[in-house]
């Protein structure tokens, strides 16, 4: 679902971009059609996947799983995400309107991956919220911490184009905010997203690294 994500991104009509992880993007590397093409197989084979009698014995368990990546994936979270994405660009939005944005587009997805778990483990309702927080959490970090790298990084480094947000005039939170209050609201966030993980003590340590990582990394 996520590489889906990426490659119809990257195509002319969405983000328009060249490089991916240090290579060249879908599109460029073959042609538009199979960009289109290569993102639908891999966004119908995510539902194949997940809906599949080995991934849970339990049909009830697969039919939520399959409804849940539904709801986080269409016009109620990534695509609609994207959708605002594209017509924010040149605007001047609220602040509030950023988060919604991010929310729908990076963090609706990486919430599914964590609540996934809790589906699969037939987790309680608490403990099933507390992981949908975490991931929620996290989402907003790692965008902000991804805008900070467009706006900072090198092209070495993050392995994809940089100062293309500016350039496009895509509102993100480092420019409604400016960079130093944006890695303080990015740590603020990872923080808050390793907080909801006490119910688990130590063996959410993983997910606590990770909330880490998502703020610190270079790439």
């Amino acid at each position: 679902m996520h590489a889906y994500s990426l490659v119809h991104d990257d195509l002319p009509a969405m983000d328009d971009d060249d490089l991916r992880r240090g290579r060249p993007t879908v599109h460029k590397a073959f042609d538009e059609a199979t960009a289109i093409l290569a993102g639908d197989a891999l966004l119908t084979l995510a539902f194949e996947l997940i809906s599949a009698p080995q991934t849970h014995g339990d049909p009830f368990v697969r039919g939520e799983l399959v409804s849940r990546l539904a709801q986080v994936a269409g016009h109620a979270g990534m695509v609609g995400g994207q959708m605002m994405d594209i017509m924010l660009e040149g605007q001047s939005p609220a602040e509030q309107e950023i988060v919604q944005l991010q929310r729908m587009k990076t963090a609706a997805l990486i919430a599914y991956s964590c609540e996934a778990g809790a589906i699969l483990g037939k987790a309680s309702p608490s403990l099933r919220a507390a992981l949908v927080d975490y991931g929620r959490d996290l989402g907003l970090a790692f965008q902000i911490a991804d805008d900070l790298l467009d706006e900072e990084g090198e092209t070495a480094e993050t392995g994809k184009a940089v100062r293309k947000d500016a350039l496009r005039g895509k509102p993100t939170m480092v420019s409604i905010l400016g960079r130093d209050r944006a890695r303080a609201q990015a740590l603020v966030l990872a923080k808050q997203a390793a907080r909801h993980l006490d119910l688990f003590d130590e063996k959410a340590d993983l997910l606590r690294a990770a909330a880490d990582f998502a703020v610190k990394r270079r790439a």
